[in-house]
Parts: structure tokens; sequence; C-alpha cells
């Protein structure tokens, strides 16, 4: 089902992608009047919210959330920038009002939600309840009916597949930005998730229908091999159609561009929108990359650099002739800051460079050194001047 334009737009809101106009749009679109349930869902999609209260007051969130997105847009054209706040931040809003009814959250009214720290690892299950990851934790996933569905082994996730299903039932883990993680499905493919990533997957695949995941940020994916099965990463229109291969995938909200990496195998990239067949895809072979315009819809094939794309997987970061506004959203995802540059002519020239281990105080440093940039960090905002 296609979502509305004011479910993009909130969407939007929480990954931090929304511009100013749409920023308008949005307070406009909040205080009409019917707009409730889907306000409500939205939030209980993204985030839980502490319960402080005994009955929900609709006018009242509304006007709170309102007033936080007109300050949102105040800040946004103060500085000039697309992003001020991270994927948590609304989630820390609606935490500190706690407007939203306990029960909207959780069946169990004796249960207590737990306040979202902004570097958490999230995981939503199928009943809209909120779990809570740690990098070094372990943890039992378990259906709404009580059964085992999977665990956590520090930064993995595993599914199992010996869980009895008759329907899909969707799980979505999401990654904030300065974090890793890794997931293992049911079926056994293996998915590494770069910062800033959200994957909606099924707990379990059934038997003869298509393995279907949906992709907002960046992957890598080693899929399980069944010539019954296809497996379809869908990322906004743009679909990509396997049956076991390795490739890397990208598509973050504030990129032009829908990228497929493929390490090896083959694949295939189509328009999800249509019914897919042969005829209306494109395959795509070993080394190429594949880049959808999200603009008009056009592909373009070129060779691609396998390291340069999938670097992240190990921790590094790697720049080959890129943009300098570009490289700011790949290391505020990286490092879990905010960059600000008031340098416009600076956003447009080209780098290259590679970083393992540094710090962003030692990556700052060494454009400073190299290219004479010149900058201040306060806390976690960067400020190039």
């Amino acid at each position: 089902m296609k979502r509305t334009k004011s479910e993009e737009l909130i969407a939007k809101y929480f990954t931090n992608s929304i511009s100013t106009d749409e920023l308008d749009y949005l307070s406009t679109w909040i205080e009409e009047q019917d707009n409730n349930e889907l306000l409500i869902s939205s939030v209980k999609t993204d985030y839980a919210i502490r319960y402080n209260m005994s009955q929900y007051n609709t006018k009242k969130s509304q006007k709170l959330l309102l007033k936080k997105i007109r300050k949102d847009k105040s800040i946004l054209s103060r500085f000039k920038i697309k992003q001020t706040f991270k994927y948590a931040a609304i989630a820390l809003f609606f935490l500190s009002t706690g407007y939203f009814m306990h029960n909207y959250f959780f069946n169990d009214k004796k249960s207590i939600p737990v306040a979202i720290d902004h570097n958490s690892i999230i995981l939503q299950l199928d009943n809209g309840s909120i779990k809570v990851l740690s990098e070094n934790g372990t943890a039992k996933i378990v259906s709404k009916n009580g059964a085992i569905i999977g665990s956590q082994k520090g930064n993995q996730l595993i599914y199992d597949n010996e869980v009895k299903v008759e329907k899909i039932v969707y799980n979505t883990l999401t990654v904030p930005y300065g974090k890793r993680f890794e997931l293992k499905l049911s079926e056994g493919t293996h998915i590494h998730l770069n910062s800033g990533t959200s994957l909606k997957y099924p707990v379990k695949f059934l038997k003869g229908e298509d393995r279907q995941v949906f992709l907002n940020g960046e992957a890598f994916f080693d899929v399980a091999k069944d010539s019954l099965h296809p497996f379809i990463v869908n990322m906004n229109d743009v679909g990509v159609r396997v049956l076991g291969t390795k490739f890397n995938a990208s598509s973050y909200p504030e990129n032009n561009q829908i990228n497929t990496v493929l390490v090896e195998g083959s694949v295939r990239i189509f328009n999800n929108t249509n019914i897919y067949n042969k005829t209306n895809s494109i395959l795509l072979k070993p080394g190429y990359k594949a880049s959808w315009n999200k603009r008009n819809n056009k592909i373009s094939i070129n060779r691609a650099d396998i390291a340069l794309h999938t670097a992240w997987i190990k921790g590094k970061i790697m720049f080959r002739h890129l943009p300098f506004k570009n490289i700011i959203k790949k290391l505020e995802r990286q490092y879990d800051v905010t960059i600000m540059n008031n340098n416009k002519t600076l956003g447009n020239e080209f780098f290259t460079a590679s970083f393992d281990s540094e710090t962003i105080e030692q990556v700052m440093q060494t454009f400073h050194k190299n290219y004479g940039i010149n900058y201040s960090i306060i806390n976690k905002q960067i400020i190039i001047n």
C-alpha cells in the first residue's frame, strides 16, 4: 500500500530528513481535524512512550508536536541545514511530555515502558511494543503468543526457523547514528546494518511466498540460496530481486540515489510499483553498481570499487572524489555528530580519504592539516567556518 504524503513527511521527520517547506506542510496538516489516528499510529510505530497520565489528551499532544516542529523549523532556517537532530530527538520530546496512553503501546497495564536513550538500538515487535537492545547484551525475542522466535547474542540478532507461523509477522530493527548491528533471518540470510538504518522483515518467511524485506538506510546482504523463494529488498520504489547472493544496498532518505553494489552472484533491479518480470528489470553483474535516480526514476550501471562500498562493515570510512557536502553526511552517521558547514564553497569541493579507527576529532584534524579547514567542536556539534 502506497503511503500518503502526510505519512511520508511524518516518517521523514522521525528520520530527520525533512526540509523547511515540508515542515510547513506537516505543521498545517497537524492542525487539521481527523488526523489523530495517523498521528498516534506514526508515533507508536517509532518509539515507546513513558506512561504518566491516565487519559490521552489529543489536543494538547497536537499542540506540543506543532510547537516542537515550529521550533525545529526555526533552527533549520537559522542555520540553513537540513538536519539538526538525529533519530531520537522526537522520541526524547515525547518521553518528556508523556501525553500518550500506556495502553497504546502495551497490553499489560502493569508493565512500564523503558525510556529510550538516543544511542539505543531499537527492535519493534509485531504488536507495536519496543525492545531496547544493547550491543553487548543478550536477550530472548518473544512473540505476542509467548513463543521464543529469536535471540540476541552481542551485536547480532538471530531468528529461529523452527517457530511456526500461519501469516507474515514483521519486526523492525532500527540502528542509530554511530552504531552498526547484524541480523540473521530465519532462513539463514545474514545482514549487516549500517548506522542510521531501519529494516522491516518477517520473523519467518512463508512457503510459496517471496522473501521480502524493507530497507531505509544501508545494509549488506548475504542471502541464503532458495531458488523457489526469491529474496526482494524494497527501497522506496526500487526492488532488488535475488535468489542467493552478496550485495550492498543503500537508500538513505537524504540521498538522491538508491545504490546497489553486487559482490557476487546476480541480482535484478526493478520498479516495485509494477508487477515484476524479467522484461521490466535490469540484470546487474558482480563488480557493478546500479544507481537509481529518485527524481527521474532512471537507472545507470557502472563499474564499482567493492572495497569502497563495503568498508563500513568493518567500521572503516572511505571517500573517493566525493563532494564535501556528501562527506559531511557520512561523518554524521558514522560518529553520531552534527556538522554545520558555513563555508558553502567547501561543500562542493571533492576529496579522497580513508579512515579506520580514528575519532571524529582526529578526522577533523586531518582535514585541517591537509586542506586548511578551520572548525570548532562543541560537544557533538562541529562548526566549520
